[in-house]
């Protein structure tokens, strides 16, 4: 580590109880700007990283999302496992759960009785559909959240049935909202003196990405339709996904500017001032025979010719790329957000760092995902001050099971 700068969040000790995708990115996060981030994993492990019994490419969202943690094996199940999680929890700034409402508080570890031993923690509760409310206790995952959030209903194409998002997006957005509450609340802790319950709700905090699709309900109190690669409100065109002879580009034009650029790149600058393209609004009254100018366009050129005329001419533009194709992406690599490791378990695999970069920090060193209760008898020496006899006697009565 550069040792001539300070990682924002040294000195914060997280207790990361996450699973699957959601927690542990925000736990990632944590890790990443310094905190040290205790994962605690049930005795047989996450379900995440049983996807190491199928392939090593199934293993590596879980190294992606917990690296630079310590782990934990713990079985709070056992009234042994309970109280090392509280007294862990007594010397600790946050706690993350991703649990359904009330599974901690009825394994005696929830907020009250954590927050009453120590009023400085932290405490991160990220459910589907909040702590409170009719819904509250309906089972979540990110593809059902997608289908009650309404993000099913405006993907894909109109004559098409619902889709889901390709990515596990519900998971990795509130994981960032579960983030920014946390620091919020310990920025606030330093001004009050005490930690806080944050409350995050999948469903809620995907609401916001709809803006575009809202548009048809709050004009029309109608249901969104499904528009495929067109803008969501259908309020600005050219915007869709294009044919080149070597796969599809993206366009977009949301100013009268880009759709200049767009005529010159399409050496029909003719176009910029015929009164059925001039505007926006007499772009969208002629959305489809827009479309087929740029299609019949795009569709004689490569992706690569494509991108280079827009860019010339100040227009968004970029090739649609596989996920192989972005892995590679040189870009990413010369600024360090994907690189290759050498993991313990996984051998050669591609990582990424956290995508928040603050400049003049320290460059955390990148530490692989750690063993299941690979840091059992550190964590329960350095912070409990427990014995080899006393660690012994919690693997003897399964509290924590064998590193």
């Amino acid at each position: 580590m550069n040792t001539n700068k300070r990682l924002p969040l040294d000195g914060v000790t997280v207790i990361d109880l996450g699973q699957v995708y959601q927690g542990p990115y925000c736990g990632f996060l944590l890790a990443q700007a310094g905190a040290t981030v205790i994962k605690v994993e049930p005795p047989n492990g996450e379900p995440v990283r049983h996807r190491a019994r199928i392939s090593k490419g199934n293993a590596v969202p879980f190294a992606m999302l917990n690296a630079n943690k310590r782990n934990i094996s713990l079985n709070l199940k056992s009234p042994e496992g309970a109280a090392v999680l509280k007294a862990l929890a007594a010397k600790a700034d946050v706690l993350i759960e991703n649990y359904a409402p009330g599974v901690l508080d009825r394994l005696g570890v929830g907020y009250s009785v954590l927050s009453a031993i120590n009023p400085r923690l932290v405490y991160g509760s990220a459910t589907g559909y909040g702590l409170s409310g009719p819904d509250r206790d309906n089972l979540a995952m990110d593809l059902t959240v997608q289908a009650v959030s309404g993000i099913m209903s405006v993907t894909g194409f109109a004559d098409g049935p619902p889709v889901k998002a390709g990515p596990a997006i519900t998971d990795f957005i509130s994981g960032v909202h579960l983030y920014a509450g946390i620091l919020t609340a310990l920025y606030d802790r330093e001004k009050s003196g005490r930690g806080r319950l944050v409350e995050i709700a999948m469903v809620e905090t995907v609401y916001p990405a709809m803006a575009s699709n809202l548009a048809d309900v709050f004009n029309r109190k109608a249901a969104a339709p499904r528009t495929g690669n067109r803008h969501g409100g259908l309020a600005e065109a050219p915007y869709n996904v294009y044919p080149a002879s070597d796969g599809y580009v993206a366009i977009i034009s949301v100013n009268e500017s880009h759709w200049s650029g767009l005529t010159r790149a399409m050496g029909r600058p003719e176009l910029a001032d015929d009164t059925r393209f001039r505007t926006v609004l007499d772009r969208l009254k002629h959305i489809n025979l827009t479309d087929q100018i740029v299609t019949d366009w795009s569709s004689q050129l490569t992706r690569q010719e494509i991108t280079d005329l827009c860019r010339a001419n100040r227009v968004p533009c970029a090739a649609v790329r596989d996920l192989h194709e972005v892995t590679e992406d040189k870009h990413l690599h010369a600024r360090g957000m994907l690189r290759e490791i050498e993991h313990p378990e996984y051998g050669d695999i591609l990582v990424h760092r956290s995508p928040l970069v603050l400049h003049e920090t320290a460059t955390p060193d990148y530490i692989p995902s750690a063993r299941l209760g690979q840091h059992n008898g550190e964590v329960l020496s350095e912070y409990l001050g427990l014995s080899e006899s006393e660690i012994e006697a919690l693997r003897h009565s399964g509290a924590i099971a064998q590193a």
